[in-house]
């Protein structure tokens, strides 16, 4: 599992990021995107942090848990092996008709911090995305943003907040001792077993003991479907399980309570 995608002023870089730097119309005139860009950065992650936002998508897809070292926070499964994605095509294309999260969609850009607690954005220079020749360039020649930065801008503030938003909920399960360990076992047809641990979930019993008026904060918020989709994903495991025997049905596959 991977950990939550840790603030900027921490030493310790996100998931994927390798060199990201604030977007510079100085110093990145010349740069473009890489044309037909792919998901292949994503290929070895068997997981990826996903906000509260996306959980009625995602929960049709991928078990939603919640990591379990360091700050809890939500992700997907998207493998059972620890450097597996199953969602990534030889190509490096997601699979057809999969959601895909925010995050992976966010890639290469990001914001980081500056001064004064202010959000920049920057872009992976690390994530050999960029080049410099190209249709998809970051500035003009007057210097200024192009709709491809412009819009980057949109969904990284959108992320965001959706990200702080997702920081209260987990806050919130914390507050209340709901989150408990947790452990995915397959037998593929193979007679292959995998074990995959390291993660948390809602315990469904406590969540069921919370008081009415915590029930109604959460339901204001708009909590209370995302722990219900949570609930549903878990459903997922098999899935996978199936996926992953057509990489080496699942004979036996099943997430273990606590």
């Amino acid at each position: 599992m991977v950990d939550a995608p840790a603030p900027a002023a921490q030493p310790a870089l996100p998931l994927f990021y390798k060199q990201p730097r604030a977007l510079d119309a100085n110093t990145h005139r010349n740069s473009r995107l890489k044309d037909n860009a792919t998901f292949g950065f994503a290929r070895a992650s068997n997981s990826v942090p996903v906000n509260g936002i996306e959980f009625a998508l995602a929960q049709r897809h991928y078990p939603i848990v919640f990591t379990g070292s360091g700050k809890a926070f939500p992700a997907v499964v998207l493998g059972l092996r620890v450097d597996e994605n199953l969602f990534v095509e030889a190509d490096g294309r997601w699979v057809d008709g999969i959601y895909v999260p925010a995050y992976v969609r966010r890639y290469p850009f990001v914001f980081i911090e500056a001064p004064e607690d202010k959000l920049i954005l920057a872009i992976d220079e690390g994530s050999g995305l960029l080049v410099d020749d190209g249709p998809h360039k970051l500035f003009d020649d007057a210097g200024k943003p192009t709709p491809l930065v412009n819009g980057a801008l949109q969904f990284c503030g959108a992320y965001q907040a959706n990200f702080k938003q997702t920081l209260e909920f987990v806050d919130a399960l914390v507050e209340n001792d709901l989150l408990v360990d947790n452990r995915a076992n397959a037998v593929l047809n193979n007679g292959e077993r995998l074990a995959l641990g390291g993660f948390k979930v809602i315990d469904e019993e406590k969540f069921k003991k919370l008081p009415a008026a915590v029930l109604k904060v959460w339901r204001d918020q708009g909590w209370l479907g995302w722990v219900y989709a949570h609930f549903f994903s878990l459903g997922g495991w098999n899935g996978l399980a199936a996926l992953a025997s057509k990489r080496p049905q699942a004979v036996d596959a099943g997430s273990k309570r606590g």
